[in-house]
C-alpha cells in the first residue's frame, strides 16, 4: 500500500456519517447504512453505474446519539477519513439498509459544509500529505519513536500463533509498509475503544500518533502475557489469535470497548445455544438448529450469512412450539358474551358453542376451518375477534386482499439476503402461542401473479388433515398448525378456488332485517358514536322511529356500515350545537338566558323550522337533550336518498320486478320491455352477462310457443309475437354488470305483461330460473333476496317450489310481513303475478285450434 503522502483526494467530498466505529487510514471497515442521508449517498454516488473504486467518499465518525431520527444534520466531527467503497450489499431485513466495505486512504479536515440535503457535501483539505519529517523535530528524534513503535509491534505479533494466516500477513505488513502508516493500521487491529481510535484520528502530526499508539501496544502485550500465565498451555494455543481481529472485521454493535463486544458476541451465541437446547421444539427442528449453531460458531461475523443464520435461530427459539393458552370452556358464559357482542347471527353463534362443547368433552380436538361468507358490513371480521375473546385465545388478523405472491403464505427460502418467513409463521411468532384464532380476511380477493398462486399455497394451511406438518420455506421444518382456529371471511364463494373451498366449512352470514338493524344501532352503534364524539344520552336522543327513517330512506345495504356513518354525521352536527351551548353558558347575559328559556319551551318547533347546523343563536344548553326527528334528519343528512318508487315504475304494461343477489347483498331489479314495428329482432341492454341473455331468449321462445294458449298477440293481432315486431328488453342501472339465472321468470312476466296489455301487481317480486318446457328451477341467495324485497316494501314474493326449504333461515317477523308463492311452472308464476290470474284457453279449445 502506498503512503498517505502519495494520495490526492478531491477538494469536495460527499460525507458518510457512521456510528459503528472509527475508520483509520490504511484499515478496512464494514459498516451498516440505514439513515436516509447515508442511503441517499449510496444510491446517488455508489449505485449509479459508476465504478466503486472511482468514487472517494468522506467517512466521518458520528459522535451523536445513533438512535435519534432527527431531520437536522448532527454536529460533524472536524476530521475524517477519505475512503474507497470496496463492496456494497443491499438488504431489506429487518429493515431496508446497505452494508458497505470501505478502505481508508488518508485524513482530511472539513473547511466548509456546502450542502446538507439529500446528503452532506463538504469542501475539505487533505491532511496526511502536509506531514513533513523535518517539521519542528529532527529526523533522528522521530526515527527513535518509529523504531520504538516497530519494536513493540514485532513483539506483539511474535506472541501470537504464526500458523494463523491473519497473523502471518500482519508480520509481512510490518516489514513492507512505510513506518508512518503503521500506527493507524495497528490501532485498527488491536483491541481499542472507539474513543481511543478517535484520538488517533485527531492526531494529525505523525509524532503525536507514535506517542499515543505506543502505550496501546504495551497494554496489549501486557494483557497477552497475563493471559499466557493464567490459561493452560493447550487453551493458550487455541486462543492466541483472540488478541487481534481479522483486518476486515467490523464491530456491528456499538459499545464501550471492543473487548466487551467480542466477549458479548461469544456470550450471545452460547446463550442462544442454551435457549435452543432448553426449548420445546420438535426433534427435527432441534437437530436443524444444533447444526446451524455449529456452523455459526465457525463463521466470521463479517459474512452476510452470519446475520441470516442468527436471525433464523432466534426465530426458531421464539416460535411457540408447545406454548398454548387454556380455553375457557364455560358454555353459558360464552353464550352471554357472544350475545352481548353481536345481535342476531344465530347460526354462527350456534357453531361456536358447538365447538366449545366438543372441546370440553375432547381436549385434543383439531381446530376447524370456518369460512364466514356474506355481504360487507355484517360483522364477519368483528365476530372473529369476539370468538377469540370468548375462547380466551390470542387473536391475529391476516389481510389477504390483493395478495398475489405465494411467499406471503409460505415464506422465502433462505438463499438470499432479505428472506423472511410467511405471514402464518410470523403471526405465530407475534401472538406467542400455538393455538390462537387466525382471521384470514377477504380470502376471496387473493390474486395470481408470476410469483405463484397464494390460494394454492393456502391449501396445506387450511387442510385439517395436513396442517399438523405445515412447512414454511424459511423454516424448512414442519410446524404443527392443527391447534389453530382458522376463520376465513369472504363476500362470495364464486372467486374462491373449489379445492380451497372444499377444505373450509362455509357459514353464510346474510344481511340484517330492518328490526335487527334498529337493535344493532341502539345496542352498539349509537353508544359507540356518542363515545367517539364526546356526547352523552343527556345531550342527544335518537328514537327508534328516526333510526328506521335512516335505515329505509338514507341507506339501502345488507350490513350496517352506511348506517354507522349516518349516525356519525348526526353526532357531529349535534356536537356543534352542544359546543355552542357551552360557549354561551360561559358568558351569559339576560338576553341569552331568556333565549335559552324560550328554546326549552319551543324545542319541537325549533327543530322543525330551523337548521341544526346553522342556527348559532338557538344553541341548546347541554342539559337539554336534542331530539333527532325527521325534520332534523333532513337538515343534517339532506333530502332522503331512497324513496318508494315501485308503484310509479309499474304504472304501465311491460314492467316487472325481479330479485337479484350481489356480493353486497340482495337487490330488487326492474325489467322493462317495449315493442315496435320491425323484423322480429330481440334487443337486450343493461350490461347483461351471457347467462342472462340466454334467459331472455328462453323467455321469448316459451311465450311464442304458448301465445295462442294465453291469447297473446302482437300489435297487428298475429299470434306470432315476433311477426313484423321488434322487442327491446332493458335492465335499468346500465352502469352495473348483471348476470345470473334468477331473472328468467321476471323476463317471462314482463313480456307477458307487454303482449297482454295487463299491469303486473305493484307489490310482487319474483326470482327463479326457467327451462324451455316452462319449469321453474331453484336459485341461490333466497334469504338475501327476500330481505331486499322486504326493505323495498314489497308484500308478495314468487320463488321456486324447491326453494321452500330456504325460508326457514328467514326471521319469523319478516315472514309474517310477506306472502310467499311457491311456483313449480310458469303457469303458476303468471297467475300469481297478475290480479285475478292470467287467462288461459280451456284445454279443449286450445287443442281444437291446433287441429
Amino acid at each position: 500500500m502506498a503512503s498517505g503522502s502519495a494520495i490526492q483526494i478531491p477538494s469536495r467530498l460527499p460525507l458518510l456519517l457512521t456510528h459503528e466505529g472509527v475508520l483509520l487510514p490504511g484499515s478496512t471497515m464494514r459498516t451498516s447504512v440505514d439513515s436516509p442521508r447515508n442511503m441517499q449517498l449510496v444510491r446517488s454516488r455508489l449505485l449509479k453505474g459508476t465504478s466503486l473504486r472511482s468514487t472517494i467518499i468522506g467517512v466521518i465518525p458520528n459522535t451523536s446519539d445513533p438512535t435519534s431520527d432527527s431531520e437536522e444534520l448532527p454536529s460533524l466531527h472536524r476530521i475524517g477519513t477519505a475512503a474507497l467503497a470496496v463492496q456494497v450489499v443491499g438488504s431489506n431485513w429487518p429493515k431496508p439498509h446497505y452494508t458497505l466495505l470501505v478502505t481508508g486512504l488518508c485524513r482530511f479536515q472539513i473547511l466548509q459544509l456546502l450542502k446538507e440535503k439529500p446528503y452532506p457535501v463538504a469542501e475539505v483539505e487533505q491532511l496526511d500529505r502536509l506531514e513533513q519529517f523535518t517539521n519542528n523535530k529532527s529526523e533522528e528524534e522521530l526515527g527513535e519513536l518509529s523504531e520504538q513503535f516497530y519494536k513493540y509491534a514485532v513483539q506483539l505479533v511474535e506472541m501470537l500463533d504464526m500458523s494463523v494466516p491473519a497473523v502471518a500477513k500482519l508480520r509481512r505488513l510490518l516489514d513492507n509498509l512505510p513506518r508512518e502508516a503503521l500506527p493507524d493500521i495497528l490501532t485498527s487491529i488491536i483491541r481499542t475503544s472507539n474513543q481511543e481510535k478517535l484520538q488517533i484520528l485527531d492526531a494529525v502530526r505523525l509524532e503525536e500518533r507514535f506517542k499515543m499508539t505506543i502505550p496501546l501496544l504495551v497494554r496489549q502485550i501486557e494483557g497477552l502475557k497475563l493471559l499466557q500465565k493464567t490459561r493452560k498451555p493447550k487453551q493458550d494455543d487455541d486462543k492466541r489469535v483472540v488478541a487481534i481481529r481479522p483486518i476486515r472485521r467490523i464491530n456491528h454493535i456499538p459499545s464501550a470497548t471492543e473487548d466487551e463486544d467480542e466477549e458479548g458476541d461469544n456470550d450471545d451465541v452460547v446463550m442462544l445455544e442454551k435457549k435452543i437446547r432448553t426449548s420445546s421444539m420438535s426433534e427435527q427442528a432441534l437437530k436443524v438448529c444444533l447444526k446451524e449453531i455449529k456452523r455459526l460458531k465457525k463463521m466470521p461475523q463479517s459474512m452476510p450469512e452470519y446475520a441470516l443464520t442468527r436471525n433464523y435461530l432466534e426465530l426458531m427459539v421464539e416460535l411457540p412450539w408447545n406454548k398454548s393458552t387454556k380455553d375457557r370452556l364455560e358454555i353459558r358464559a360464552a353464550r352471554i358474551l357472544l350475545d352481548n357482542d353481536h345481535y342476531a347471527m344465530e347460526k354462527l353463534k350456534k357453531r361456536v358453542l358447538e365447538y366449545l362443547a366438543v372441546r370440553q368433552l375432547k381436549n385434543n380436538l383439531k381446530g376447524p376451518i370456518l369460512c364466514f361468507v356474506g355481504p360487507p358490513g355484517v360483522g364477519k371480521t368483528s365476530v372473529g375477534r369476539s370468538i377469540a375473546k370468548t375462547l380466551g385465545r390470542e387473536f391475529h388478523r391476516i389481510a389477504l386482499g390483493g395478495v398475489c405472491d405465494q411467499s406471503d403464505i409460505r415464506g422465502h427460502r433462505r438463499t438470499y439476503v432479505g428472506s423472511m418467513p410467511g405471514r402464518i409463521i410470523n403471526g405465530l411468532k407475534t401472538v406467542g402461542v400455538n393455538n390462537p384464532v387466525f382471521l384470514l380476511d377477504e380470502v376471496d380477493k387473493l390474486g395470481k401473479s408470476l410469483q405463484g398462486d397464494p390460494a394454492a399455497a393456502l391449501l396445506e394451511v387450511l387442510d385439517p388433515e395436513q396442517n399438523h406438518s405445515f412447512t414454511d420455506h424459511y423454516l424448512n421444518v414442519a410446524f404443527d398448525l392443527s391447534q389453530v382456529l382458522f376463520i376465513a371471511t369472504a363476500n362470495t364463494t364464486a372467486t374462491i378456488p373449489p379445492a380451497l373451498l372444499d377444505r373450509m366449512e362455509v357459514i353464510q352470514v346474510p344481511g340484517y332485517t330492518q328490526e335487527e338493524k334498529i337493535e344493532i344501532a341502539h345496542r352498539h352503534l349509537i353508544p359507540k358514536q356518542l363515545e367517539q364524539h364526546g356526547l352523552t344520552p343527556q345531550q342527544i336522543q335518537i328514537p327508534q322511529v328516526t333510526t328506521l327513517d335512516i335505515i329505509t330512506r338514507y341507506t339501502r345495504e345488507a350490513g350496517v356500515r352506511s348506517l354507522d356513518r349516518k349516525l356519525g354525521a348526526i353526532c357531529r352536527a349535534v356536537a356543534v350545537k352542544v359546543a355552542e351551548g357551552q360557549h354561551k353558558e360561559t358568558k351569559p347575559d339576560r338576553a341569552e338566558v331568556a333565549e335559552e328559556e324560550d328554546c326549552k319551551e319551543h324545542i319541537t318547533e325549533d327543530a322543525k323550522t330551523d337548521s341544526i347546523s346553522d342556527t348559532a343563536d338557538l344553541a341548546l344548553p347541554p342539559e337539554m337533550p336534542i331530539l333527532i326527528d325527521f325534520h332534523a334528519l333532513k337538515d343534517i343528512l339532506g333530502p332522503p336518498m331512497y324513496e318508494t318508487e315501485v308503484s310509479e315504475r309499474l304504472s304501465q304494461p311491460g314492467v316487472a320486478i325481479g330479485l337479484a343477489w350481489t356480493p353486497l347483498g340482495g337487490e330488487i331489479m326492474f325489467v322493462e320491455a317495449s315493442r315496435m314495428d320491425g323484423e322480429g329482432q330481440l334487443t337486450l341492454t343493461g350490461q347483461l352477462g351471457d347467462v342472462m341473455k340466454e334467459s331472455a331468449h328462453l323467455a321469448i321462445s316459451w311465450l311464442r310457443s304458448n301465445a295462442k294458449r294465453y291469447r297473446l298477440t302482437n300489435a297487428s293481432g298475429s299470434s306470432d309475437l315476433l311477426d313484423n315486431t321488434d322487442i327491446h328488453l332493458h335492465f335499468p342501472a346500465g352502469a352495473v354488470t348483471k348476470d345470473g339465472p334468477s331473472a328468467g321468470v321476471t323476463i317471462v312476466t314482463c313480456l307477458a305483461s307487454l303482449f297482454s296489455g295487463r299491469l303486473v301487481c305493484s307489490d310482487v317480486a319474483m326470482t327463479g330460473e326457467i327451462t324451455l318446457r316452462g319449469l321453474v328451477l331453484p336459485v341461490g341467495g333466497i334469504k338475501d333476496k327476500v330481505l331486499a324485497a322486504h326493505r323495498a316494501g314489497l308484500k308478495r314474493i314468487i320463488i321456486p317450489q324447491r326453494n321452500e326449504k330456504d325460508l326457514e333461515e328467514i326471521a319469523v317477523n319478516v315472514r309474517q310481513d310477506l306472502t310467499f308463492v311457491m311456483a313449480s311452472c310458469l303457469d303458476e308464476v303468471l297467475n300469481a303475478a297478475f290480479d285475478g290470474g292470467f287467462s288461459v284457453k280451456p284445454i279443449v279449445e286450445h287443442l281444437n285450434s291446433k287441429l
